[in-house]
């Protein structure tokens, strides 16, 4: 699934840890969900997404084919 959380993060001028630490994750998870190689839980994505003040389909791009 896409996400738009490095785009957010940038904007934000947010590292990986500041992000990571203000959703309590490590910032490996970060780096993992920006690259694409793994899957927000519903809980972490419910996180960022009020985090950054968002809906979750505003960070979580589902497309159909997935």
């Amino acid at each position: 699934m896409k996400n738009r959380i490095q785009e957010l993060r940038k904007q934000r001028r947010l590292s990986q840890s500041e992000l990571a630490d203000a959703v309590e994750v490590t910032r490996q998870t970060i780096i993992s969900l920006e690259n694409g190689k793994y899957n927000a839980s519903l809980n972490l994505a419910h996180k960022i997404a009020r985090y950054f003040g968002l809906m979750i389909e505003d960070i979580f791009l589902f497309e159909e084919d997935e």
